[in-house]
């Protein structure tokens, strides 16, 4: 069976956005079942209404990208999460999505699943590896397996070096990820699924031990 991989992304104008969408195509092309999904926009509509960008990407995704649901994350065999640093920390909306989802975590059914991380920002010191490193203290608490950029192709080094993950220094105003950026954002999601093809049939093999992949799990 093919590897699931869910891309679940929070965009504000529209970057992270197009390095999802980058990301989806990379696992798609190494052969995954992939779900691309955005989380629920928390922001005020005044506050979004005033700014150009941001209303205009909000009527662009809203009838083309479906919203991310626990059923995903259960679905999914491996993640790529991706967000805009907010001063060096996710965005509230993509961090709002992952505290919904303890249920997953109490049952032990975001476990020894890989997961990556991409990001964006203003500016190319504003946060971007910080903003990764802390989303993975999140994944240290659901025991998932952590998939880094590195420095294992030669794209990364090109799109900047960050051997965190891909990571896109947007300007302001905001301007789209450049081809390179995309081409390292596909090599990630590729590499997901390679890790993914290679957990998963654990992560099966594991759940049908009793107890090996629910809560009493925690106890080891």
């Amino acid at each position: 069976m093919s590897p699931r991989v869910l891309v679940v992304y929070y965009s504000a104008t529209g970057s992270v956005h197009r390095l999802a969408e980058a990301v989806a195509e990379g696992a798609e092309s190494a052969g995954a079942e992939v779900r691309l999904r955005r989380v629920t926009e928390l922001a005020p509509p005044e506050a979004i209404a005033s700014n150009a960008d941001w209303a205009q990407h909000r009527q662009d995704v809203d009838s083309i990208v479906d919203v991310a649901t626990l059923d995903d994350l259960e679905w999914a065999d491996g993640y790529a999460f991706g967000t805009p640093t907010r001063y060096g920390t996710p965005a509230a909306q993509l961090k709002q999505f992952i505290d919904s989802a303890s249920s997953l975590w109490h049952a032990g059914k975001l476990a020894d699943k890989p997961v990556t991380t991409f990001v964006s920002s203003a500016e190319q010191h504003g946060g971007q590896e910080s903003t990764i490193i802390s989303l993975n203290n999140v994944f240290y608490h659901w025991g998932s397996v952590i998939v880094p950029l590195g420095y294992t192709d030669d794209v990364v080094y090109a799109a900047g070096g960050n051997p965190y993950g891909t990571s896109w220094p947007a300007g302001f105003p905001s301007s789209p990820p450049d081809d390179v950026t995309l081409s390292c954002a596909r090599y990630q999601g590729a590499r997901l699924v390679r890790f993914a093809r290679l957990l998963a049939p654990a992560g099966m093999a594991l759940s049908g031990v009793p107890g090996g992949n629910d809560m009493g799990d925690r106890a080891r």
